[in-house]
Order: C-alpha cells, then sequence, then structure tokens
C-alpha cells in the first residue's frame, strides 16, 4: 500500500511539474505576417540613388 501511495504521488508530482513547465499559446494571423526571409522593399538601396518614384530619390 505504501508503495502504491508513493508511486501515485510521484505520477502526480510528475503531471503538475509538466502543467507548470509546458506553456500554451495561439497563433494569430498578425503573428505570421512578417516576413522575417526577405528585406523590406525600402531596404538595401543606396539612399538618394533611387529611381523616379521610390522614396528619397528623383527630383522633387
Amino acid at each position: 500500500m505504501v508503495r502504491l501511495k508513493k508511486l501515485l504521488l510521484t505520477a502526480l508530482a510528475l503531471t503538475g511539474a509538466s502543467l507548470l513547465l509546458s506553456g500554451c499559446t495561439t497563433k494569430t494571423e498578425q503573428d505570421s505576417s512578417i516576413p522575417w526571409s526577405r528585406p523590406a522593399s525600402w531596404e538595401g538601396g543606396i539612399p538618394g540613388m533611387g529611381g523616379m518614384g521610390s522614396p528619397g530619390g528623383g527630383m522633387r
């Protein structure tokens, strides 16, 4: 009987620890909207050397 109590207490402690250490999260549509694998359209150019329609380039 003592062994069964010890086994149940250990199982309960492991289950409790697992629940406390694991987290819950939900992924929203906004979380995945950032394209981390490619630069933004305004990155990577030389300032002032863009085309007529680009920001910072051409005549005003």
